[in-house]
């Protein structure tokens, strides 16, 4: 889904940094050059959800379905790409490396650079405790730029299903602390303590009715297994659990939130008339295969001669 307005770039910075500050993931897109004829502009920026929603204005109908199926690929590998956008043969070996090139030759020899940038909400932390691991863990993390906090077992009411809870309360509330936690369904719950209490608590929790599956989530003990360390080496053990956990999902930690980055939908195809890829939208039937276009020049075309574009498709 798209949705296109007359957003001036200024007001689309102003509401990149209102989502920023809500926490939800988008990319910026930016037109960084053009080649005439293009109804996009250099300057011109738009805002891409992870749901495909379009704020700003970047191109017309050929540029927006490519600007928004490579911002949305780049929300879930996180990182920036740059688009050359425009007939392969008006570039030829010219283009510089690294650069991605999206055709799209439909009705104007004109061309965009875009450049897509992720924008990622800061991860989430929240230690249950006081004692001088927790303190240390909550420093450590804020030097990676983490909104970290310490909160005691009373005031879990902060914890999203982006956060990453470590229960850190040694022997007191434990058992209320990781309850808690579990009903937000945060990323992450771990348990700071041995195997042996580790057991105790979750039995416990077992025997109160809290779902296997749900108890199947709690680490413990929390943390990369370093052998015996100090206090304060718990704390790195732990944050570096949750720093692998964060980039093997290579997006926001938990379950997406709406808005948030998701893989694009698996219904994409090619355009047979300029062969770009787009998604499958009111497909046009012929000969009991389904064509989607990117625009309404392409689908007329097609529907003007539908046999010479299968065939030529078929030699391929």
């Amino acid at each position: 889904m798209s949705m296109t307005d007359s957003t001036d770039g200024w007001d689309v910075l102003a509401q990149a940094g209102e989502l920023a500050r809500r926490g939800e993931a988008f990319a910026l897109a930016t037109v960084v050059w053009r080649q005439g004829p293009s109804s996009g502009k250099q300057g011109c920026r738009a805002i891409i959800t992870g749901e495909g929603e379009l704020r700003g204005w970047i191109g017309g109908a050929c540029a927006e379905p490519a600007v928004i199926r490579e911002a949305r690929q780049a929300l879930v590998e996180g990182t920036p790409r740059l688009l050359l956008l425009g007939s392969p043969e008006q570039f030829g070996a010219a283009v510089p490396e690294g650069m991605t090139v999206v055709p799209i030759s439909c009705q104007s020899e004109g061309a965009l650079q875009v450049y897509i940038e992720p924008v990622l909400p800061v991860p989430h932390l929240v230690v249950v405790g006081h004692s001088p691991m927790a303190h240390t863990l909550v420093a450590l993390a804020g030097s990676l730029g983490w909104h970290a906090r310490l909160v005691e077992h009373t005031e879990l009411d902060v914890v999203t299903e982006r956060s990453f809870v470590v229960v850190a309360t040694q022997g007191h509330h434990d058992e209320e602390s990781v309850e808690q936690a579990l009903a937000a369904r945060p990323a992450y719950v771990g348990l700071v303590g041995s195997r042996r209490r580790g057991a105790s608590v979750l039995g416990y929790l077992a025997d109160r009715g809290v779902a296997a599956d749900e108890l199947d989530r709690v680490q413990v003990p929390a943390g990369l297994d370093l052998g015996h360390v100090s206090h304060r080496e718990i704390a790195v053990a732990i944050l570096a659990e949750l720093v692998r956990i964060r980039a093997a999902r290579g997006v926001p930690p938990g379950p997406p939130e709406p808005g948030a980055a998701a893989a694009p939908d698996a219904t994409e195809t090619v355009d047979p008339v300029c062969g770009m890829t787009v998604e499958v939208d009111a497909p046009v039937v012929f000969e009991g295969h389904e064509y989607s276009f990117c625009c309404a020049g392409c689908r007329a075309e097609f529907l003007r001669d539908p046999g010479a574009y299968t065939k030529k498709e078929s030699r391929c």
